[in-house]
């Protein structure tokens, strides 16, 4: 039974620095794990991220991995899960992906990866916060409309995203509870806690 998320984003590889990381049913990573886009970065942050002793782990990528855009990630152990505009189930639980890649998002495919989001998505995965949530660096929000529409539609029961990292907090609007869960401070010297969250009813 899912009971318990650990969520983390925006590690910009430093994930080794988090050290013994707190227990939960599941860990996600929604994106951001290298620094530099680099294969090397996110090589090491898969063994690392593999290794964890969490049950269940998921992750997606953000706009700093864009080394593995396009790309198939094989051998993977059965219990950690890549999703890349993908789904999966855990114990009843219905987890959704959506990542951030550039070239999507200069084009019109990231609004239909946006409105693909199935409707029964029980937690959702993002890297770019929807607009107005937990979205706003230096008076400007960088949060995306097409995605909050998405989610007040499909209202699920948790929001997980990253990308601003001055917004690390946890909010709710009553019916869907939001997490930005970037690691990195704003200018990229110090850590925030990673976010351990009951699952919503």
């Amino acid at each position: 039974m899912i009971n318990t998320i650990l969520h983390i984003s925006d590690t910009h590889g430093a994930h080794r620095r988090l050290g013994e990381l707190p227990a939960a049913d599941v860990v996600v990573h929604s994106g951001d794990f290298t620094m530099a886009d680099s294969e090397a970065e996110a090589i090491d942050f898969l063994n690392w991220f593999c290794d964890l002793p969490h049950p269940h782990k998921i992750f997606i990528c953000g706009n700093h991995d864009e080394c593995l855009y396009g790309a198939n990630i094989d051998g993977l152990d059965s219990n950690v899960h890549y999703l890349c505009n993908s789904g999966v189930e855990i114990e009843g639980v219905k987890f959704y992906g959506v990542p951030m890649f550039i070239a999507d998002c200069a084009s019109e495919r990231q609004d239909r990866n946006y409105a693909a989001i199935p409707d029964d998505t029980d937690v959702l995965i993002t890297h770019t916060p929807p607009y107005g949530i937990l979205d706003c660096d230096n008076n400007i929000r960088y949060g995306s409309e097409e995605l909050l529409q998405r989610v007040i539609a499909v209202s699920p029961r948790l929001h997980l995203f990253g990308h601003i990292h001055s917004q690390h907090a946890i909010t709710d609007n009553g019916i869907t509870l939001f997490s930005n869960g970037a690691i990195m401070n704003n200018d990229y010297t110090s850590l925030h806690t990673p976010n351990l969250i009951n699952l919503p009813e």
